[in-house]
């Protein structure tokens, strides 16, 4: 169990007796693919009173790369037109440089397929020719927080927040980026700044309270979140939160009813059973594990930590002498490189599966080494992986 890697590289899902995470919705390695904007608009949630950066002046845009653009989005509508979407952005970024809209959009398609060093390289482009923008400098901060990279997403998020502090968004996505930073007395007074304008807000109250628990002051992030709780319309991300603060005070039956009631508020938010899963995960609780894993499933077929978290659990409940979970975690594992070439985790999941549990060393090494080449410096599996290729090239010599 301890060297396959569960999923939680995202923000969210409760580690036991790790470091809280983050309650923004579309937080983790779903992050907001939802502005797939076809001529991606500003923000309205700007204040109009702040001053806002220049933006570099650009000359009119070419129509051609426009279209092309366009094109792009309306392709990347359909599942079957992702790459054709890809190439028509690539199009358009070499037509017109200058189109931070288009930036933007690739980016977002590169980070849904898992290619972040691609996917930060546009959207940093982006964030210089529209500074503006809060998506994009939501979404450039996610991208960074996934490469492991928590002081590049605090960079993306502090000169916008400077200028917009009652955005919608970024202002509570800089409290999670400063608290994963390891700053955390700067997270919480991020987080009573945020209070000043949405004293009643669930994410900020949720945000704040687990910024609370990573400084030990237990008892205050439980008022902070009795607060989101006591809300007319109820949260499911209070909710959440509620579980993750249970958990870390040993309650995990008081967190399961939390996490069900977050179920029951919003059925199609599945961050709730994510959390039980890899909780159930974590404790060995392979069977329970896999059963949740499967409901996300049923609810998110595409569910990308939902798929490690299976693979996971399978491996888990497999035996000598029935191989039917090993192969199925390497069916989830390839189906997830599949979409995700260069996702991390299920590229160190699949090369451990073969190295330890197939016996494939063969398959093995060259996953080993394309981990090492993408992998942030930071990643857990970094230094297993450097063993298992050392040990690799000495048994050849």
């Amino acid at each position: 169990m301890t060297r396959f890697a569960i999923p939680g590289g995202g923000t969210r899902f409760a580690i036991p007796g790790g470091g809280t995470r983050s309650a923004i919705p579309g937080g983790g390695t779903r992050f907001a693919m939802v502005a797939l904007a076809a001529l991606a608009v500003v923000l309205a949630a700007c204040a109009p009173s702040q001053k806002k950066v220049e933006t570099p002046a650009q000359p009119p845009a070419n129509p051609q790369a426009v279209g092309k653009m366009v094109q792009g989005v309306r392709s990347a509508k359909d599942t079957s037109g992702k790459e054709r979407a890809i190439q028509l952005l690539r199009d358009a970024v070499a037509g017109d440089p200058g189109l931070w809209e288009a930036h933007y959009n690739l980016g977002i398609l590169l980070a849904d397929k898992g290619d972040l060093n691609a996917a930060e390289r546009e959207l940093s482009q982006s964030a210089k020719l529209s500074p503006n923008a809060e998506d994009v400098a939501v979404a450039l901060a996610e991208v960074r927080r996934r490469q492991g990279d928590a002081t590049g997403a605090i960079d993306a998020l502090q000169p916008f927040v400077k200028q917009y502090p009652d955005a919608k968004v970024a202002p509570i996505a800089l409290v999670a980026a400063l608290r994963e930073g390891g700053k955390v007395k700067e997270a919480i007074e991020q987080g009573q700044r945020v209070l000043v304008y949405r004293s009643s807000d669930p994410y900020a109250l949720s945000e704040l309270a687990l910024s609370n628990v990573e400084q030990g002051e237990i008892d205050t992030a439980e008022l902070l979140i009795e607060e989101a709780l006591k809300a007319d319309d109820k949260s499911a991300v209070a909710e959440r939160t509620a579980g993750l603060i249970s958990l870390r005070k040993g309650d995990d039956a008081v967190a399961f009813k939390h996490f069900q009631r977050a179920s029951e508020l919003d059925p199609k938010d599945t961050t709730a059973r994510l959390n039980i899963g890899t909780v159930l995960l974590q404790a060995g609780v392979s069977d329970k594990a896999a059963q949740e894993f499967r409901a996300v499933l049923a609810v998110e077929p595409e569910s990308i930590d939902a798929m490690l978290g299976l693979a996971a659990a399978r491996r888990g409940q497999s035996k000598k002498d029935d191989q039917s979970g090993f192969l199925e975690a390497e069916k989830l594992l390839k189906g997830v490189l599949e979409r995700e070439p260069k996702n991390v985790d299920a590229t160190f999941n699949l090369a451990i599966l073969y190295s330890d549990y197939l016996k494939r060393p063969s398959e093995a090494t060259p996953l080993l080494q394309r981990f090492l080449d993408d992998a942030p410096k930071n990643h857990p599996g970094r230094p297993e992986a450097e063993r298992l290729i050392s040990g690799v090239q000495s048994a050849k010599k």
